[in-house]
């Protein structure tokens, strides 16, 4: 009796001193990113009696079978699918502000109704020198804000690639610690702290690769995991093998990516969301391109339909292509051909300038670029609309997550309470036991 009794005894001390030491270990990284709250498994020792009492049981205590996670598989996927999605819409937020930014900030519209607006002074007063100056400087600060506003977007779009870069980068190196992980889970046992120490990591890792792109993660019976990105036929993880992952810029500035050699498309994560806005970017310049090129046709056409103020023809007002090529092309503002063809020197005939004006408004300058930066904050306000959604629902997953998943620091202090009770009546145990023996051994 004594000896089961010390055995059952001494078991009780055991997984008590086993328990508070897991409770002061959830306690201790509480705060700490990825941990997951574990827990004792425990079962009863007991089995047959002696060959001289089969009949009885012979009670052995408790056994310590592991130490387990309390973790949810359904709502880690959750958490790294919509923190995918938000870290991909946030991203794209962002990006758009800075598109719309660089449009803004560039002042292009005040530029271009400024231009407008010296059109229709010079003509009440065709011949002024001062009106004809005044003209071609707002013809000048026109095409620089369309220079700075190609320029900002050149900006943003590299701003966007270089994060991009590092994005790339950091999927490597998780890659490659993953990889690392999965080693080292293959050489560890089942419910020991190293293996669920190991099993953190490796779900930290998953959720910080799902934070730049998607991910499809399966579970091998030693927990190692094979993970697959972007829908590529071959996986970034395998085993303790990573495959490299590379970034390419387009000739038009957009994303490419490729999963050892072959080609994938990101649909979240960090990753999409730069890869969306410098499709965005791209449209955009374009647009401003096409506005700059409809100014310059629009504007070259109707001075070469009049003459300037010395009679001679009218030479473009504007050279180069494009947004970031515009540039002045006229010296002086004696050039403007405010004159229809054949008009005589110093003629106060502004046919040719009513011209140019009708020719701007035909052209649509003005709604081109209006609807331009309109496109532009419309698309934020989208944006922003969605990443806030976005965000909530990975919020929620999150919660869920640590409501299951997290510690509770009040029950854990309920349970050092509880564990530190039950190490205090296994030591009872003990002590009974040896009470019982030494009585025994005095009735001999």
């Amino acid at each position: 009796m004594a000896s089961d009794l010390f055995t059952i005894g001494s078991s009780g001390v055991k997984a008590a001193r086993t328990a508070l030491e897991i409770t002061s270990q959830n306690i201790a990284n509480a705060a700490t990113d990825g941990y997951i709250r574990r827990s004792v498994r425990l079962s009863e020792m007991a089995g047959p009696g002696s060959w001289l009492r089969v009949s009885d049981l012979s009670l052995s205590g408790v056994r310590v079978d592991g130490i387990g996670r309390n973790a949810d598989l359904f709502r880690q996927v959750e958490v790294r699918r919509t923190g995918g999605d938000a870290a991909r819409a946030s991203t794209e937020l962002r990006g758009f502000e800075n598109i719309e930014a660089a449009l803004e900030q560039s002042a292009l519209f005040p530029a271009l109704t400024g231009f407008e607006a010296s059109l229709q002074r010079l003509s009440s007063d065709p011949v002024n020198p001062s009106l004809r100056a005044a003209v071609l400087e707002d013809a000048r600060t026109l095409s620089r804000t369309f220079n700075l506003a190609a320029s900002a977007l050149d900006t943003a779009g590299e701003g966007q690639r270089f994060e991009a870069s590092d994005g790339v980068n950091q999927i490597n190196l998780l890659a490659g610690e993953l990889g690392r992980v999965n080693l080292q889970l293959t050489r560890t046992t089942t419910g020991t702290s190293d293996q669920v120490t190991l099993l953190d990591q490796r779900d930290l890792l998953l959720e910080r690769l799902s934070g730049y792109g998607d991910i499809a993660v399966s579970y091998a019976p030693d927990q190692t995991v094979e993970v697959r990105m972007g829908g590529g036929p071959t996986p970034l993880v395998s085993g303790g093998n990573a495959a490299p992952l590379a970034m390419s810029a387009n000739a038009d500035g957009t994303l490419a990516f490729t999963l050892g050699g072959n080609p994938i498309t990101l649909s979240s994560g960090k990753l999409a969301g730069h890869a969306q806005t410098l499709t965005a970017l791209r449209d955009n310049r374009a647009t401003l391109d096409s506005i700059a090129d409809s100014l310059i046709a629009a504007a070259n056409t109707a001075q070469a339909s009049g003459v300037a103020l010395d009679g001679t023809p009218g030479q473009p007002l504007f050279t180069g292509s494009g947004a970031a090529g515009i540039a002045i092309a006229l010296a002086a503002g004696s050039g403007i051909a405010t004159a229809p063809a054949g008009a005589a020197a110093g003629s106060r005939d502004p046919a040719n300038l009513a011209a140019l004006r009708d020719a701007l408004q035909t052209a649509g300058i003005s709604g081109q670029v209006d609807g331009l930066l309109f496109t532009a904050s419309s698309a934020v306000a989208g944006r922003r609309v969605t990443s806030e959604a976005l965000d909530a629902i990975a919020s929620s997953a999150r919660i869920a997550l640590d409501e299951q998943a997290g510690v509770d620091l009040d029950q854990e202090a309920a349970n050092l309470v509880r564990f530190q009770q039950a190490f205090q009546a296994s030591g009872k145990a003990l002590q009974v036991a040896s009470d019982i023996f030494d009585t025994l051994l005095a009735l001999k």
